[in-house]
């Protein structure tokens, strides 16, 4: 009597394939007061070429599974490059007449940082942040001693302090100075007296995220004044969970430790990241007098874009891939 035969077990194709991890891109060009009928088609298209650029040059990091960090220099350095952001190349002019430039670096998931402040000759400003934290025992360096680091790094480009003239800024600084003689208060009310800072925070293929930021400062500034951008935990933070990177009246954001408020309402309260921006935007900095704005981004490719100016320029590249870029509250 013949048995039954056991079922023949076919193998059943498998899909080895996985999707890509979400990596994500956050980027601004600064926070001030900017009215839509002073901004010219013209100046609005190569702001936001600007901005796009930005986005193309960190994005391009991160689809082929590039660092978070090599992601947010390649989108700075961008920002530097162009004469329509307030970093590098369109740096304000100090009340000298000439340029002091102040950048910051973060890693989250190691915390590591470098920042740089009051340099004059280097053209890449987040390039040697990254080079402190990279290649020196140091967070931050600041002046003569920063240009003489920049002396041992072959990496580091240098231009001329004129490298960073404008004329659009050489014009601000006229009219700053021309309100200072007219007003004696003018340089004590220094609110919405800038476009200032640029900064980016990325997500990358990993998991990891980090930040960095970089600024000419505030126009006319003197005594060798520095603001937020190269203060970690004021302008800049990254951590595990998020990353910050302000852009605003920088004396307030020292105050209110901005960047790292954000972060900790995240870590500790367990606020959405939407909600901690809101908070210290819209209320804690203005609830002192200052204004300005923020960029976040947290692990799970969360965005927010936070400012209390009329407007802040910026971009993004979402987890889904989807990427726009914003002048005024239109995103």
């Amino acid at each position: 009597m013949c048995g039954h035969r056991p079922p023949i077990a076919y193998p059943v194709a498998m899909d080895t394939t996985t999707p890509n991890p979400p990596v994500a891109l956050v980027i601004h060009g600064g926070a001030g007061v900017i009215e839509r009928d002073r901004l010219g088609a013209d100046d609005e298209r190569e702001i936001r070429a600007g901005l796009d650029a930005a986005l193309d040059a960190g994005q391009a990091v991160l689809v082929r599974g590039g660092s978070a960090l090599d992601a947010v220099e390649a989108a700075v350095r961008a920002l530097e490059d162009s004469p329509r952001f307030n970093a590098g190349h369109g740096a304000v002019y100090d009340a000298e007449g000439r340029h002091e430039l102040d950048a910051s670096v973060m890693e989250g998931h190691t915390r590591r940082a470098g920042a740089v402040a009051g340099v004059t000759t280097i053209r890449n400003p987040v390039s040697l942040a990254r080079a402190v934290m990279e290649h020196s025992p140091h967070v931050m360096l600041i002046g003569a001693g920063a240009e003489a680091f920049a002396d041992t790094r072959d990496d580091i480009a240098r231009e001329p302090n004129a490298y960073f003239d404008t004329p659009h800024r050489r014009a601000e600084l006229e009219q700053a100075q021309a309100r200072e003689r007219a007003d004696a208060d003018a340089a004590e009310n220094l609110k919405g007296k800038y476009f200032g800072t640029v900064g980016a925070v990325a997500l990358d293929a990993q998991g990891h995220i980090a930040t960095a930021t970089s600024t000419g400062g505030m126009t006319n500034k003197r005594w060798g004044r520095v603001g937020d951008t190269p203060l970690v935990g004021a302008g800049t933070w990254a951590d595990g969970r998020c990353g910050v990177s302000g852009t605003g009246w920088g004396e307030f954001f020292i105050r209110c430790a901005v960047a790292h408020d954000i972060a900790a309402r995240v870590a500790y309260r367990g606020d959405s990241l939407q909600a901690a921006a809101e908070a210290v935007i819209l209320d804690a900095v203005p609830g002192l007098g200052g204004d300005g704005g923020a960029i976040a981004l947290d692990r799970d490719g969360n965005i927010a874009m936070v400012f209390n100016t009329s407007g802040m320029y910026r971009g993004w590249v979402r987890p889904d891939g989807s990427r726009g870029t914003a002048i005024f509250g239109e995103a």
